[in-house]
C-alpha cells in the first residue's frame, strides 16, 4: 500500500520573503540596550565587527528587535560618524554644510543618485588600479604610485570636471521642466 504524501501548505508571503532575507543576507537586531545580534553566528556584535561585514560585501540588514523596523542606514551613519571622528576624516566641514544644505532642496533626490554613481565610478577606478599593481613589490609599488600620480591627477580632474558637468546638464534640465510645468498651467516664473 502507498501512502500519498500529503501537499504541505503554501508559504504566506511573509514567511517567503522571511525565507529569502534569511538565505540571502544576514540579520542583525538591535536591542534597548543598543547591542546588536547577529543571528547568523547567535552571538553579540560590536560596530568594528559590522564595518567588517561592510568592508567583506557581506550583505546585512540591521532590524529592532522589537518593532522590527530597519536600522540599517542609522548604523552605517554610525560607523562613518566613528570613521570621521576616529583621525583622519573623509569630509570636510564644507562638503558637509553642502550635503546638509540639499536636504529639503527640490535636488535632493537627484543628489543621492548623484552621490552613489559618483562613488560607483571611483570605485571602479580603484578596482582597476588594484588589478594592474598586484603582483608589485613595495619598490616597485612605490615607483607604480609615483609614475601614476600625475596620471591619476589628470583622470580625476577629468572625472570631476565630467561629473560637474553632468551635474551642471541635470540642474539646467530640471529648470527647463519646471518652466515647462508652470508654463501648462499658464504661470511664468
Amino acid at each position: 500500500m502507498s501512502r500519498s504524501k500529503s501537499p504541505s501548505p503554501p508559504k504566506s508571503a511573509e514567511a517567503t520573503q522571511a525565507a529569502t532575507t534569511a538565505t540571502t543576507e544576514r540579520v542583525i537586531k538591535k536591542y534597548p540596550n543598543r547591542r546588536l545580534y547577529d543571528t547568523s553566528s547567535s552571538s553579540y556584535i560590536t560596530l568594528t565587527q559590522v564595518r567588517q561585514l561592510v568592508m567583506g560585501n557581506v550583505p546585512f540588514v540591521v532590524r529592532d528587535a522589537k518593532s522590527g523596523d530597519d536600522l540599517t542606514r542609522s548604523i552605517l551613519l554610525q560607523i562613518i560618524l566613528e570613521e570621521e571622528a576616529g583621525g583622519s576624516p573623509m569630509f570636510t566641514e564644507a562638503m558637509l554644510s553642502n550635503i546638509i544644505r540639499f536636504y529639503g532642496h527640490a535636488m535632493q533626490g537627484f543628489m543621492g543618485s548623484y552621490l552613489e554613481k559618483n562613488i560607483q565610478s571611483f570605485m571602479e577606478i580603484q578596482a582597476k588600479l588594484a588589478d594592474q599593481s598586484k603582483g608589485l613589490t613595495p619598490e616597485m609599488w612605490s615607483q607604480f604610485l609615483t609614475m601614476q600620480s600625475p596620471l591619476m591627477q589628470g583622470v580625476m580632474g577629468n572625472y570631476l570636471e565630467q561629473s560637474k558637468n553632468m551635474f551642471l546638464q541635470m540642474q539646467e534640465q530640471m529648470n527647463r521642466q519646471t518652466e515647462q510645468m508652470w508654463g501648462a498651467f499658464g504661470l511664468k516664473r
